[in-house]
């Protein structure tokens, strides 16, 4: 299958990832977007690179400081003297693959212009709305909040993610090999396997994946369980079920099944629930994580038994 053939494209400059990457490309598939938290040095970008490379998307990256504004994402209009004409110029979000890095040291002005362009895959700029590439896909990296120069990503924003996770560091085996062969030096060997067209091809099978209803309720009681526990104060979102779905359905293509499984629920629920909902008091006094209450949840839902 050619989401094999790309996974490994680029497990050639990462090593030991597997899961990430096949997360990663999940979202992709799934019309999604994806934030990695993580401490800087890890390889989120050089996943991003390659993850392009092995698309073949035209890919753009900026680096979110404090000065960043809109207008260097979404574009603007001026003046050409030479013309006597009002002339647009492009931001860098017009391409297919767009890399946020360090999205949490920009201003939150510069953080709200990616919400359009993230739901939307539109740009407005000065009254005028522009659609982007298609296929459009946002990798966001973060350093862990509370790090020198960060601030935390408000709800709104974080919920348009469809997927969060850290890469982590490497296992001691792939670290040697990551020492022996330089992931930077090699990604040039990392190999178009898919085209934009395919891409959006896979996507729209994706969206024709079969869902049982049982399949529906269990995503419907996993999100009602984050909303009624004591232990959460903030619970999944509608969007947030959405996403579940979405991710599910593309985890069971990559499987080359053409039907969704509480396996796939499973698989994609860490990933889609992390960042969504928070912890209370009362699960702080209990000296608990969001993580851990979502793992109990996952635990203590009845599984349908669908196609397993």
């Amino acid at each position: 299958m050619k989401t094999d053939e790309v996974i490994s494209e680029i497990e050639k400059v990462i090593r030991g990832k597997r899961a990430v990457i096949t997360m990663t490309l999940a979202t992709l598939l799934a019309g999604g977007h994806v934030l990695l938290e993580d401490i800087p040095g890890v390889g989120k970008t050089t996943l991003a690179v390659a993850l392009s490379r092995a698309l073949g998307l035209e890919y753009s990256r900026v680096q979110f400081t404090p000065d960043v504004v809109p207008g260097d994402l979404l574009g603007f209009t001026y003046y050409d003297q030479k013309s006597g004409e009002f002339i647009f110029r492009e931001g860098s979000i017009y391409t297919n693959l767009f890399l946020a890095d360090e999205i949490n040291r920009t201003s939150p002005k510069t953080q709200s212009a990616l919400l359009e362009v993230m739901e939307e895959r539109n740009a407005t700029v000065e009254g005028k709305t522009r659609k982007l590439p298609a296929p459009f896909f946002v990798i966001a990296t973060e350093n862990p909040y509370g790090s020198s120069g960060t601030q935390k990503l408000p709800e709104s924003q974080m919920d348009r993610f469809m997927t969060c996770m850290s890469m982590g560091y490497p296992d001691h085996t792939s670290e040697v090999e990551v020492l022996r062969n330089d992931a930077r030096s090699k990604i040039e060997s990392v190999n178009p396997i898919l085209s934009a067209e395919e891409i959006i091809e896979i996507q729209r099978t994706v969206n024709q994946i079969h869902t049982d209803q049982s399949v529906y309720d269990y995503i419907v009681a996993l999100s009602e369980a984050t909303r009624q526990d004591e232990r959460l104060s903030l619970g999944l979102s509608p969007r947030g079920s959405i996403a579940l779905y979405k991710v599910s359905c593309a985890l069971a293509y990559m499987s080359e099944r053409d039907y969704v499984t509480p396996l796939d629920i499973n698989a994609a629920w860490m990933r889609v629930a992390s960042h969504r909902v928070r912890i209370s008091a009362r699960g702080r006094s209990l000296g608990l994580t969001s993580d851990d209450v979502l793992d109990q949840i996952i635990k203590s839902v009845p599984v349908p038994k669908v196609g397993q």
